[in-house]
C-alpha cells in the first residue's frame, strides 16, 4: 500500500495509508453505504469474519494470533461517519466528493474542509492492525458504527450478539495521553415554530453574522465561542427596537453538534433608513468584537444590498415570535459539575436553524451527565415552543457512560502508556457524547476506555490531526495488544 502524502518513514505508515483511502470516500453522516461496503470488502479480502446490517454498521472479527488463543478478546471501536463542514467558497459536494488531504508540518489537514479525523483515525488504526500479521494480539472484534455524529444512531441499533469480548478500546477522543472514563448522555431536539407571511414593499438587505470559531458542541462548549444563530437573534432584536423591520429569510448552522459559525438573514426596511441600518450594524459589530475579543476575535456582520421592491416577509406577530425565541432559548453551558470541578455537566447547542414556508425550524444538541437535568432542559425547550404555538420532537436519546471504579483495561493501558512514554496518563470524564454508554447496555459487564491522538478543532475546517501523536498512539495500541496475552 503506497502512501501518497510523502510522510517520513513511520511505524504507523499503514494507518495514514488507510486514512487516505477512507478520506477519498464520501462518508458524512447518513451517507455511509459506500464506506461501509469498503470495510466489508477489506474484511473479505483478508479472509475475516464480518457482518453488515441494514443501517451500514460493520463488525469485523480477526482470530487470535498463535499463543493468544486463551486471552480475553479485545473489542476495538470507532465510527465511520464524519461531520462535513467547509470554508465559505470551497467547492465540494460532500455527498459525492472525497477530501483533499495535505501535510502541514506535524499536522494532517484537508483543504478547506473538515478532515474526518473524528473518527476516521479509529477506523484506520483498526484496518492497519488487521492488515499487519506481524502484530501479536488476542481475538479482535472491530465494531464500526454509523451516524455517531447525529445522535449515535448506529450504536443504538447494532446487533453485537456475535461478540465474545467484554473489554473495549473506544478510539474516539482527541487529546493524546488523556483517557476518558465516562461521558454525558444526550439527545437531539427539533423545534418548529409556525409562522405566517405577508407581502411588503421596502428596501431589502442581506445580513451575515460570520467570522466565528465554531467547534464541537460537546468538547468545546465551555470555550464560550459565539453561536451565530443566537447572535443573529440579537441582531434582529437590536434592529427591531430601533427601526421598522421585516424578515424575509433566516438560516444558520449545518450540524446540531457543531457550534454555528455563520448565520444569514434577509430583511426589509424603509428605503429612507438605509444609512441608519449601516450605522446600527456598525455599532453592534463593535459590541460583538469587544464581547468576543478572546473567543471569536474575527466576528463581523456583513451587509448586502438587495434593492427596493416587494418582498414576501414574516407577519409582524410571526417575526416577534421568531425573535422572542432566539432571545430566550437556552444555549451554551447550563450547569457545571459539582462532582468533578471544571467539567461541564449540562449544555445545549442550537446548531441548525432555517426559516421555511411553514415555520422556523431549529435543531439542538442537548447534553448532560445527569439524566434529570437533560430532561429538564428538554422540558424548557418544549415549554418555550408551546408558548409560541410550536412543538418539539426528540431523537437520538442516548444514556451517559457511567464511571467504573475498577477497570482492568484502564489499568492495563495506563501502565503501557507510562512505560512507553515516561508520562503519567490523565483519566477524566468528558461532556461530549461517546458510544460507550449505549454499547455498555448491549455488552454485559463491558470494561472500556476511550482515547486517541491529538486532533484539534474537530467539526471545523481548521481540523488538524497530529502526525507524531498518531504515531505514539499506534505504538500504544500495538504494545497493549501484545501484552494482552
Amino acid at each position: 500500500m503506497k502512501n501518497k502524502l510523502n510522510l517520513p518513514e513511520l511505524e504507523s505508515k499503514k494507518v495514514f495509508a488507510y486514512f487516505e483511502e477512507l478520506a477519498a470516500i464520501p462518508h458524512g453522516s447518513r451517507n455511509t453505504r459506500q464506506i461501509s461496503d469498503y470495510l466489508i470488502s477489506f474484511a473479505k479480502e483478508h479472509g475475516l469474519e464480518c457482518y453488515q446490517d441494514e443501517a451500514n454498521n460493520v463488525v469485523i472479527i480477526q482470530e487470535a494470533s498463535a499463543g493468544y488463543e486463551s486471552a480475553d478478546p479485545i473489542i476495538m471501536q470507532g465510527h465511520m461517519d464524519m461531520v462535513c463542514e467547509k470554508e465559505k467558497g470551497v467547492e465540494i459536494d460532500f455527498e459525492k466528493d472525497g477530501l483533499e488531504l495535505y501535510v502541514d508540518g506535524d499536522f494532517l489537514k484537508a483543504k478547506g474542509t473538515t478532515l474526518g479525523g473524528d473518527d476516521g483515525v479509529a477506523v484506520a488504526y483498526i484496518l492497519a492492525i488487521m492488515d499487519s500479521p506481524e502484530i501479536a494480539h488476542p481475538r479482535l472484534e472491530a465494531v464500526i458504527t454509523v451516524d455517531e455524529e447525529i445522535g449515535m444512531l448506529g450504536a443504538e441499533v447494532i446487533d453485537l450478539s456475535m461478540l465474545k469480548g467484554h473489554k473495549m478500546l473506544n478510539i474516539d477522543s482527541d487529546v493524546e495521553g488523556h483517557f476518558l472514563t465516562s461521558c454525558a448522555g444526550g439527545m437531539t431536539v427539533d423545534t418548529v415554530i409556525p409562522v405566517t407571511w405577508q407581502k411588503q414593499q421596502g428596501y431589502g438587505a442581506g445580513l451575515t453574522v460570520t467570522g466565528l470559531e465554531g467547534g464541537h458542541s460537546g468538547s468545546e462548549i465551555d470555550k464560550e465561542h459565539a453561536n451565530a444563530n443566537i447572535l443573529m437573534g440579537r441582531v434582529l432584536k437590536y434592529l427591531s427596537d430601533r427601526m421598522e423591520l421585516a424578515v424575509v429569510s433566516l438560516a444558520g448552522g449545518l450540524k446540531d453538534n457543531a457550534i454555528p459559525r455563520e448565520c444569514e438573514a434577509e430583511i426589509v426596511i424603509p428605503e429612507e433608513e438605509k444609512a441608519e441600518l449601516s450605522d446600527y450594524i456598525t455599532e453592534l459589530e463593535k459590541i460583538f468584537k469587544k464581547e468576543y475579543a478572546v473567543s471569536d476575535p474575527a466576528v463581523c456582520i456583513e451587509i448586502k444590498e438587495n434593492g427596493t421592491g416587494e418582498y414576501e416577509v414574516l407577519s409582524y406577530s410571526s417575526m416577534t415570535k421568531v425573535i422572542f425565541y432566539l432571545r430566550n432559548v437556552p444555549n451554551g453551558v447550563q450547569h457545571m459539575s459539582m462532582v468533578m470541578p471544571g467539567l461541564v455537566e449540562t449544555s445545549l447547542n442550537t446548531g441548525i436553524m432555517k426559516l421555511t414556508t411553514d415555520g422556523l425550524e431549529l435543531t439542538a444538541s442537548v447534553r448532560s451527565s445527569v439524566s434529570t437535568r437533560k430532561e429538564e432542559l428538554k422540558d424548557k425547550l418544549e415549554y418555550l415552543a408551546e408558548f409560541l404555538g410550536g412543538e418539539i420532537s426528540v431523537s437520538g436519546d442516548y444514556p451517559a457512560w457511567e464511571y467504573r471504579a475498577e477497570s482492568d483495561i484502564r489499568e492495563g493501558i495506563s501502565a503501557v502508556y507510562e512505560e512507553l512514554f515516561h508520562e503519567e496518563p490523565v483519566f477524566e470524564a468528558i461532556h461530549a457524547g461517546l458510544e460507550c454508554g449505549i454499547l455498555s447496555g448491549k455488552i454485559a459487564d463491558l470494561d472500556c476506555v476511550s482515547f486517541g491522538p491529538n486532533n484539534f478543532d474537530i467539526h471545523t475546517p481548521k481540523e488538524r490531526l497530529s502526525i507524531s501523536s498518531t504515531e505514539k498512539v499506534w505504538k500504544l495500541i500495538v504494545e497493549f495488544l501484545k501484552r494482552s496475552k
